[in-house]
């Protein structure tokens, strides 16, 4: 008897296993998703996105918490249209799942790659992504060595 009682009390935790794949996917679609706030000119929708210890970074300014950074990212909001986009290229999630990296080119509205985005995402209450660090880099046209 002891054993099946074992067994039901490893099942929802067997049952909410992810692989490592699911995972990215996951981030992957939390960071368009995210994207898609400044896109939809939708403020409120961002700051949801964003962790209580969230640090942005970009030009040598450092905003801290939801409240600095959505405040830094007001004028982004201001105008009719979006003044850049971005999306995700490439997604990481470590093995314990618990942290990710998400990364990709920011484009102006014409569609030119003007930067880079580093996002640090955690996984949080109820398995939702917030994102903690971001960090934006201008354009390079430098060539990447071979791998």
């Amino acid at each position: 008897m002891m054993r099946w009682i074992v067994c039901a009390a490893l099942l929802p935790v067997s049952a909410w296993a992810e692989t490592n794949a699911e995972l990215v996917e996951q981030v992957r679609q939390t960071e368009i998703a995210f994207a898609r706030t400044l896109a939809d000119r939708n403020p409120a929708a961002f700051a949801t996105f964003l962790s209580k210890e969230t640090i942005f970074s970009s030009n040598g300014r450092v905003a801290r918490g939801p409240q600095q950074v959505s405040e830094r990212w007001k004028a982004y909001f201001a105008s009719p249209r979006a003044p850049f986009s971005w999306e995700p290229e490439q997604v990481a999630v470590l093995d314990s799942g618990t942290l990710a990296l998400s990364s990709g080119p920011v484009r102006d509205p014409s569609g030119k790659r003007i930067g880079t985005f580093n996002s640090i995402w955690r996984r949080e209450a109820k398995g939702r992504w917030k994102i903690i660090l971001d960090n934006g880099c201008p354009a390079c046209d430098c060539d990447l060595p071979a791998q």
